[in-house]
């Protein structure tokens, strides 16, 4: 079955006042033996890596703030740049390489950006680092550039599409994003236990929502998957309705395996390189 594009309903509460939003934002608990997936994609990655032939880019200094680059055989047709996510505080680019793997395969250079992690920086520092790493990418790699962020990754890709935090002329060869699972309204983290990490105020959380930002001039697609967490499907509803875009529901995915289209000849790798 292919994805659908819809409108997804909101899950309500009313009448009900929400102060703790931690079992919304919840993802391992929920999906089939979530806890094994951190350990898979790693291994996934690291195999992938023994076998691909990787470049290794530092975009300023301190160890997170590398960049690796998958190159193709011969010219590549642009590059695709993967942002991880991980709630802005977990896992590195180097738990994703394997998702290099369809875009690769395709003929595109793929670029997977590392960043420092929440509590050392704030969420707004990682999207100005995530944006120092695109245009470091621009700079070395020429051709169209297509961004694909995965939850917070996903937030990033959609924060760079509609600020000013990239250079217009890097800006300018973007010519698809696409986030997927996107965190696009950080309002409701001020009500996580996960904000003691992030130290988000209200004004720094509307700041970074997306949701908040004109509409991109460049074609956006949102990305969820049918069985994701309420919570996830409406950000990604009020991302794809915030901006006028198109939102596909992938079937039967959810947060953990929603990515996995990438790593294939898939509706998800069309939607990126397409």
């Amino acid at each position: 079955m292919w994805p659908r594009r819809c409108k997804l309903r909101a899950v309500e509460r009313k009448g009900e006042e929400v102060t703790d939003l931690d079992d919304d934002y919840a993802n391992m608990p929920y999906i089939p033996e979530g806890e094994a997936y951190p350990a898979r994609w790693a291994a996934q990655a690291e195999a992938f890596r023994d076998e691909a032939m990787m470049l290794e880019i530092g975009y300023d200094s301190g160890v997170r703030r590398q960049i690796d680059v998958f190159v193709p055989m011969g010219q590549a047709k642009g590059v695709l740049i993967f942002v991880h996510g991980g709630y802005w505080m977990k896992f590195s680019r180097r738990d994703f390489s394997h998702l290099a793997k369809g875009a690769l395969e395709a003929g595109w250079a793929v670029a997977l950006p590392g960043y420092d992690l929440a509590p050392d920086v704030k969420i707004s520092q990682i999207s100005a680092l995530v944006a120092m790493a695109v245009a470091e990418v621009a700079r070395r790699f020429s051709g169209p550039i297509r961004l694909v962020g995965h939850s917070a990754g996903g937030h990033l890709v959609a924060r760079l599409a509609s600020s000013n935090l990239l250079p217009p002329e890097v800006l300018a060869r973007v010519e698809k994003v696409v986030p997927i699972s996107p965190v696009s309204d950080l309002e409701p983290l001020l009500r996580t236990s996960m904000n003691e990490t992030f130290g988000l105020d209200a004004a720094e959380a509307r700041a970074e929502s997306p949701v908040h930002a004109p509409a991109p001039k460049m074609p956006v697609t949102v990305w969820v998957g049918e069985n994701e967490r309420p919570a996830f499907r409406d950000q990604a509803r009020w991302l794809a309705e915030a901006w006028g875009c198109d939102l596909v529901v992938d079937p039967g995915k959810h947060h953990f395996d929603v990515i996995e289209g990438l790593e294939d000849e898939s509706p998800l790798l069309q939607a990126v390189i397409g």
